[in-house]
């Protein structure tokens, strides 16, 4: 198949951290006559590039790439913005002849580009009593409130996230339905092959490892510094990322810069299995091995299986 046949096509590029996304969807872009979006929740902050490990200009080798260094690290990260923004993408790219690839381990950011999914707007009054209740009362009560209203959302979000429960409840007082009928289907919204890139647990673990060493090496502490100075403690969402949470602690005086790296890998190598689970989920993914001895074979291959008609 030709690039001008996967011009109306969309592919995607998942898999957890480390597992080498970011230059595969340069190789495919490359090959398809394509450009990258970025999918990567993190990513979308400007300054945060150390730490999200965001590709130089170099390494983009010439793609143009979408999405990055959007927001500032003030702003609170919103997925229903994001979808209007990658599907204006997408449909600018599809017109253009050219052919989209998202790159990235933000599974719902994924989801919302390609997927249907709607996000139900939010009543600030009402979210503002949700929240003093929460406060008041904490998250197990708002949890016991959730689980009589839809069990089965009660059952998807835990009891200690009170942030979700509140959303949750605002919903289904919004819309009156479960919060559950508004999670994300498998429909998807666009002719999308979604390649995942497999790499075993301990392989992707030393990799992880190495990449915050590198990060370090690179100046992260010097980024994180900068960044806060521009308000990056202040950011609901920004300071919470990997990385930025543990330099910010090591900044504040409540641990050594040592310790933060320590517990940026292990926070790292959890997220890393959170995302693995999420993309497992999705049948539709075809998963590719990325491991060091297969790493040379997986762009040829890669491009074979989006190159061929799937009805998977």
């Amino acid at each position: 198949m030709s690039s001008a046949a996967t011009a109306s096509r969309v592919i995607a590029v998942v898999g957890p951290t480390a597992a080498g996304k970011s230059d595969l969807g340069v190789f495919l872009a490359q090959h398809l006559g394509g450009e990258v979006i970025n999918a990567d929740s993190m990513q979308l902050y400007r300054g945060m590039d150390i730490g999200t490990a965001k590709l130089t200009r170099e390494e983009r080798a010439g793609v143009p790439h979408h999405l990055l260094d959007v927001w500032d690290v003030t702003e609170t990260a919103s997925v229903a913005e994001y979808q209007r923004l990658a599907r204006t993408e997408i449909d600018r790219l599809l017109a253009l002849g050219r052919t989209p690839v998202l790159v990235g381990g933000s599974g719902l950011y994924i989801k919302a580009a390609i997927d249907e999914l709607e996000f139900p707007g939010t009543d600030p009054v009402l979210r503002s009593h949700l929240e003093d209740e929460l406060a008041l009362r904490g998250s197990g009560a708002l949890h016991a409130r959730l689980a009589a209203t839809d069990p089965e959302a009660a059952r998807a979000i835990l009891p200690s996230n009170g942030r979700r429960i509140v959303r949750a409840l605002e919903v289904i007082a919004i819309t009156g339905r479960p919060f559950t009928a508004n999670l994300p289907s498998n429909q998807s919204v666009y002719d999308t092959v979604q390649v995942g890139v497999d790499v075993s647990r301990p392989e992707l673990d030393e990799r992880i490892a190495a990449r915050v060493d590198r990060m370090w090496a690179g100046g992260l502490v010097d980024e994180v510094r900068g960044l806060k100075a521009e308000g990056l403690r202040h950011g609901r969402t920004a300071s919470r990322a990997l990385g930025y949470q543990q330099v910010l602690a090591a900044l504040a005086g409540e641990c050594t810069e040592e310790e933060a790296r320590i517990e940026t890998i292990r926070a790292t190598k959890r997220f890393a299995r959170r995302q693995d689970s999420w993309f497992r989920r999705d049948p539709r993914v075809h998963w590719l091995s990325g491991a060091a001895a297969d790493r040379g074979e997986l762009p040829g291959r890669a491009l074979t299986l989006v190159e061929r008609p799937v009805t998977a």
